[in-house]
C-alpha cells in the first residue's frame, strides 16, 4: 500500500515512498505530483517524464545501506532516506553461527526412519556438526540458490540468485520418543563454539495414532508447513486424517497436505483413519446437482478441474463401487470413476460444454456432498443472472495511491457503482460486497460470494508495483484467475477491454488471491489500470473514461454470458 507523505498546503505532493523506508530492492520509484509548469528535481536532476497534470514516477537506483534523496519544487523540498537491506541471510562474524540460521528453528516430529535435516550458516572452512541423542551428525558445506518472492512475476524478475553458503546434513532415528533440542557445534581456526538450537525433535510411534478433525468451516491445506507454501483444495469441516508429522503449529496429514493445528481438534485412535466407498447417488435441483458419496468417516479430498471436466479425489479410501445413480443432467454428460492403488478413488464429471459454473464441497455427517452448479437459464441480455461486484479495499485499507494522493479504494467504488448501473440496465441482479467506504475483510468478501451463489463475480481493483517495478513504463489492464472455471472469463474480459478501449495489455495471470479463490461461481479479479503510472492515472481518474470503462465491461460480461449459456 502506498503511504502518503503529502506536504499540506504546498504544490509538491509525494505519496510514495515514506520519508524513512527500507527495502531489499536495488531501485525505488517516487510517486507524486506538482505544478506542471514548474520543474521538479531529485538530487538536482530534473524529472523529465511528467504527465500533463504534473504527475511523476521516476525510478532511481539504490546502493546498499542508506540512500538520501531530496525532491525540490518552487522552493519547497522533501528529503527521503531509503535504506537498501541485503537480500541474503545474515553472515557470520568471527567464530560464530550467523544469527537466526540454525534449522530446524521450531519443534519438529517425524516418523521412524524418516529424514531429519539440519542447516546452519557458519564461517567458511569450518567443521560443523550437530549433536542429538548421543548421535553426532556432520554438516557439510553446500552451495545454495534462492528464489525471489512470488510477486516478482509481476515485474518479470524471476531469475534465481546465489544465496549464502550453508552447512547441511540429515539423519534418521528409528526409536519413537522425544530426542530433545539439537546442539550445533563449529570449529574454525582452532577455536570451537557450541550453540543450542530452538526446535526440539521427536519421533512418532508407528503403532499409536493421532487423528486430526477439521473444525474450521474450510480448513486451509498447504503443500508445506507455512503460509509460504501453496494451497491445496480446502478440507471441508469434519474431515479427519492421521497425523504423520509436526512442525511448529503445523500438522502433516497422511494424504500429504499440511494444516494449522488451530483449525483442527486432535484425538488419539488405535487405528488410522480409513473408509470404504460403495454406492453413489445424485439429486438434481433447480440450480445445483448434489452428488452424495456415503463414507464411513470423513476423509481428505481434492478437486482438479480442466476445460471440460472436474475430478474429485478421495484419499484413505478403498473403492468397492459397483453401482452409481447419475441420471440425465443439464450440465454433466457422464461420470467416470477409477480406483488408484493403494487407497485412493477418483471420480470425474465430464461437462457438456467447456464452461463450468461453480461447485461446493461439504460433509453432512459422514456423507460427502459435491454440488455442481447449473448454468444460467436461457434468456436475453443478462436476464436471470446474478452478479457480485467486489469494490476492492475500503475503510482504513486504502489500496494503492495515485500521484495526487487519491486512494485506490475510491476509484474502485466509483467504477463498481457505474458498472452496477450498466449491468442492471441489461437485466442482471447485482449484489455488491460494499456500497460505501467501509472495511470488509477478505474472508467476509469470500463468504459473501459463496452465500450469494452468483452467476459470476468480479473483484474491481487498480494496480501498483513492488519497489523494483517500473512505474513509468508499466501500464494496462490485467486479469487474475485461480479456478479453471474462471479462466475463459478472465481472458475474454481482458482482451475485450483492451480492444474496445484501446488500452495497454498487462496480461492474464493465474494467481492465488483471496478474491479469485471462491469456487461457487467463476470469479475474476480485474486490475483496470495502474494508479502509480503518471500517464495512465490521468485515464484512471477521468470521470468520462470511468463511464466508458463501466459500459465496456458490462458489454463484455453480457457477451461472455450469452456465448456460454
Amino acid at each position: 500500500m502506498l503511504i502518503s507523505q503529502s506536504a499540506q498546503g504546498q504544490s509538491l505532493n509525494v505519496v510514495y515512498p515514506p520519508l524513512e523506508h527500507q527495502t531489499v530492492s536495488d531501485r525505488i520509484f517516487f510517486i507524486g505530483t506538482a505544478d506542471a509548469s514548474v520543474p521538479v528535481t531529485i538530487n538536482g536532476e530534473t524529472i523529465d517524464q511528467r504527465s500533463p497534470s504534473g504527475h511523476f514516477a521516476p525510478t532511481l537506483p539504490l546502493s546498499l545501506g542508506e540512500n538520501r534523496f531530496t525532491i525540490r519544487h518552487q522552493g519547497t523540498s522533501q528529503t527521503f532516506t531509503v535504506t537498501r537491506l541485503p537480500q541474503t541471510p545474515p553472515q557470520p562474524t568471527g567464530t560464530t553461527f550467523a544469527e537466526n540460521t540454525l534449522l530446524p528453528n521450531r519443534n519438529l516430529a517425524r516418523l521412524p526412519g524418516e529424514l531429519v535435516c539440519f542447516e546452519a550458516v557458519a564461517p567458511a572452512e569450518s567443521m560443523v556438526s550437530v549433536q542429538l541423542a548421543n548421535q553426532q551428525i556432520p554438516l557439510q558445506p553446500v552451495a545454495t540458490v534462492d528464489l525471489p518472492p512470488n510477486y516478482s512475476v509481476l515485474t518479470d524478475q524471476t531469475a534465481p540468485f546465489e544465496a549464502a553458503p550453508t552447512y547441511a546434513g540429515c539423519a534418521t532415528f528409528s526409536q519413537p520418543g522425544s530426542y530433545g533440542v539439537p546442539a550445533f557445534q563449529l570449529t574454525v581456526g582452532g577455536e570451537t563454539v557450541s550453540q543450542v538450537g530452538e526446535g526440539a525433535i521427536a519421533i512418532l510411534s508407528p503403532l499409536t495414532f493421532q487423528i486430526t478433525e477439521v473444525t474450521a468451516e474450510s480448513g486451509v491445506a498447504r503443500t508445506g508447513p507455512s503460509t509460504n507454501h501453496s494451497r491445496l483444495t480446502p478440507l471441508p469441516q469434519g474431515t479427519q486424517a492421521t497425523i504423520t508429522g509436526r512442525e511448529g503449529e503445523w500438522l502433516r496429514l497422511d494424504y500429504g497436505g499440511w494444516i494449522k493445528e488451530s483449525e483442527t481438534r486432535v484425538f488419539d485412535s488405535p487405528i488410522p483413519n480409513r473408509t470404504t466407498i460403495r454406492g453413489i447417488r445424485s439429486e438434481q435441483g433447480t440450480d445445483w446437482t448434489d452428488v452424495i458419496f456415503p463414507l464411513q468417516t470423513p476423509v481428505p479430498v481434492s478437486i482438479q478441474q480442466d476445460a471440460q471436466s472436474l475430478t474429485l479425489t478421495l484419499y484413505n479410501t478403498t473403492a468397492e463401487t459397483d453401482t452409481i445413480f447419475f441420471s440425465e443432467n443439464p450440465v454433466i454428460e457422464r461420470m467416470d470413476w477409477q480406483p488408484i492403488l493403494p487407497d485412493t478413488a477418483a471420480y470425474t464429471f465430464h461437462y457438456k460444454t467447456d464452461q463450468q459454473w461453480g461447485y461446493q464441497l461439504r460433509y453432512e455427517g459422514t456423507n460427502l456432498i459435491l454440488s455442481l452448479r447449473h448454468g444460467p437459464p436461457a434468456g436475453s441480455a443478462l436476464q436471470g443472472t446474478k452478479i457480485v461486484l467486489d469494490p476492492g479495499h475500503g475503510g482504513d485499507e486504502l489500496g494503492a495511491r495515485g500521484p495526487d494522493g487519491t486512494p485506490e479504494k475510491v476509484v474502485n467504488l466509483i467504477v463498481s457503482q457505474l458498472l452496477k448501473q450498466e449491468l442492471e440496465a441489461r437485466g442482471a441482479q447485482v449484489l455488491m460486497t460494499r456500497e460505501s467506504d467501509e472495511f470488509i475483510s477478505l474472508r467476509d468478501r469470500m463468504e459473501f460470494i459463496a452465500d450469494a451463489e452468483p452467476t459470476l463475480a468480479l473483484s474491481i481493483h487498480y494496480n501498483a508495483l513492488p519497489d523494483n517495478g517500473d512505474a513509468i513504463d508499466t501500464a494496462g489492464i490485467g486479469a487474475f484467475w485461480y479456478h479453471p472455471q474462471a479462466h475463459d472469463l478472465a481472458v475474454f474480459l481482458h482482451n475485450y477491454l483492451i480492444d474496445t478501449l484501446d488500452r495497454p495489455e498487462y496480461g492474464v495471470f493465474w494467481n492465488n488471491l483471496a478474491l479469485t479463490r471462491p469456487n461457487a461461481a467463476p470469479t475474476v479479479l480485474l486490475e483496470l489500470g495502474f494508479m502509480i503510472n503518471p500517464f495512465e492515472y490521468e485515464w484512471v481518474s477521468d470521470p468520462v473514461e470511468q463511464q466508458k470503462l463501466a459500459t465496456a465491461l458490462a458489454d463484455g460480461v453480457e457477451q461472455w454470458v450469452a456465448s456460454n449459456r
